[in-house]
């Protein structure tokens, strides 16, 4: 898979995370973390908490 592949289809399976978040589907979120796991780097992963950051509503952050 070329580089530019590879990250669309991550930044694709972020956005699915993202999704099922906001959704509150923890089903799908599980499945979807176990793939990201297969294929995430350590950038992956900050780009995964800053969009989950984002996505979360304002009053609900929850202290690190």
């Amino acid at each position: 898979m070329a580089p530019e592949t590879a990250w669309d289809g991550q930044a694709a399976l972020i956005e699915a995370i993202t999704e099922a978040v906001r959704d509150g589907d923890d089903r799908t979120v599980r499945r979807l973390l176990a793939r990201f796991a297969e294929l995430a780097t350590t950038d992956d992963l900050y780009a995964l908490r800053d969009a989950l950051d984002t996505a979360r509503p304002s009053g609900d952050r929850r202290p690190d």
